[in-house]
């Protein structure tokens, strides 16, 4: 069992790495602080790709005297290997602390463990997976890009009871209420990237940024289009991020993941319409769904995932780890799809 006080400084090296959600990718995000007599005397997140890494930054902020009798948590095995900047463990043997707290070990296979081999070998004490599991969830997207090159796909929309996308033409085009709305914006603030069907954008003219969420970067916006015939007078197309506008032609929507993952985009928000998302749960490219329900049947023209849907009911996709909240006078639904062994055709 876990030592309740390496789990409480865990969870402040958590919030420490949770400020740098939206930000770091492709980097995962990561927190630290530094402990000496039982109080933290130094934090530290990474900000962005090619500044320094958390440990480095709480580092810097440590009091100047002896670090040896000093624990550094981190919610990440700290790195081993020089990329945009030089190995984590190095700094930390050069700075003499006495121990170090894990969270989550390194995913890429390359390098697991890596880390921790070194720092032992420097006669620093090691624990690992303290809050492993609320560790590993704070970078789920790049866990899997950093092992398989694909992003990790968030299915998003607002529906009806009847599982509608829209209301009846020349309606409101919203579902859900202005809470609901804010909280799915939310979502925008952290991912590398938004996608949506040609349709959406000739319909709804989005703009698909994360408005509300305090200085938050401007996702990619990507688009799929059968024909390439879109409104030029768009937003997308004319607005100041305009350069962050991604537009693929006759090209599925697994090879379109492909190539942004390529990119190293590790996170991609589909946001519709109901063929696109029909397209994603068909071809089991979804890693997580959420939903918001509207409390009201519309009857409305859209379906909320079209496609060709599953085979039979144990084929479908099956939520876990299915979490709600209530948002405003809506229903959010969040959970990770997991389908039987039946073939996709």
């Amino acid at each position: 069992m876990a030592d309740p006080a390496d789990e409480t400084f865990m969870w402040a090296a958590l919030a420490e790495a949770r400020r740098g959600v939206g930000h770091a990718s492709p980097n995962p995000a990561v927190g630290a602080v530094l402990v000496q007599g039982g109080r933290i005397t130094a934090t530290g997140y990474h900000r962005a790709s090619g500044l320094p890494h958390a440990e480095i930054e709480c580092l810097a902020m440590a009091p100047g005297r002896s670090l040896r009798s000093a624990t550094l948590y981190v919610t990440l095995e700290p790195c081993s290997t020089t990329g945009r900047t030089p190995p984590c463990t190095k700094a930390i043997v050069r700075a003499g602390v006495g121990r170090v707290v894990i969270g989550a070990m390194d995913p890429n296979p390359r390098h697991r463990g890596r880390g921790i081999r070194e720092l032992m070998a420097a006669r620093i004490e090691v624990t690992t997976d303290v809050l492993s599991a609320e560790c590993s969830r704070l970078n789920e997207a790049f866990n899997k890009w950093i092992v398989t090159g694909q992003p990790f796909v968030i299915a998003k929309c607002g529906l009806s009871l009847d599982g509608r996308l829209t209301r009846s033409p020349n309606e409101s085009r919203w579902l859900t209420g202005p809470v609901a709305r804010r909280h799915a914006r939310q979502l925008r603030a952290q991912v590398d990237a938004i996608l949506i069907g040609a349709e959406t954008l000739r319909q709804d003219n989005p703009r698909l940024t994360p408005r509300g969420a305090l200085h938050a970067k401007q996702p990619w916006r990507v688009v799929l289009s059968r024909s390439g015939k879109l409104p030029r007078e768009a937003h997308l197309f004319t607005d100041l991020f305009a350069g962050r506008t991604l537009v693929y032609r006759g090209k599925t929507l697994a090879r379109v993941l492909a190539e942004l993952g390529r990119r190293e985009i590790t996170s991609v928000l589909i946001e519709g319409g109901g063929d696109v998302l029909g397209q994603a749960f068909d071809a089991r490219l979804v890693d997580k769904a959420q939903f918001y329900l509207a409390p009201l049947l519309t009857g409305g023209p859209v379906l909320a995932v079209g496609g060709k849907g599953a085979f039979s009911t144990a084929g479908g996709a099956h939520l876990v780890n299915v979490r709600y909240e209530k948002v405003g006078r809506d229903l959010a639904i969040a959970g990770y799809p997991r389908w039987s062994e039946e073939t996709v055709e």
